[in-house]
């Protein structure tokens, strides 16, 4: 299982109907997924942030653009 993870839920996220932490069987799916998601937080949301994805283990993270993180949702990835 591949995860779908947004690092940071900014306001527009929560008043949205996407969901964090969304699972999906195949890692092409959750790519196409996570880009989905990505490019509707950028083209729908108040412009406040921009949103990247970048690729974690078997995660799928969206964090914002001017985010320096690695990526890594702080659950261990070991990447440190």
């Amino acid at each position: 299982m591949f995860k779908i993870i947004v690092e940071k839920e900014c306001g527009c996220f929560k008043k949205s109907s996407l969901e964090n932490g969304i699972e999906v069987v195949s890692k092409d799916d959750a790519l196409m997924k996570s880009l989905e998601m990505k490019d509707y937080m950028n083209d729908e949301f108040c412009d406040k942030h921009e949103f990247k994805v970048q690729e974690a283990g078997d995660n799928f993270v969206i964090a914002f653009s001017d985010s320096t993180s690695n990526g890594c949702c702080g659950g261990g990835c070991g990447s440190h």
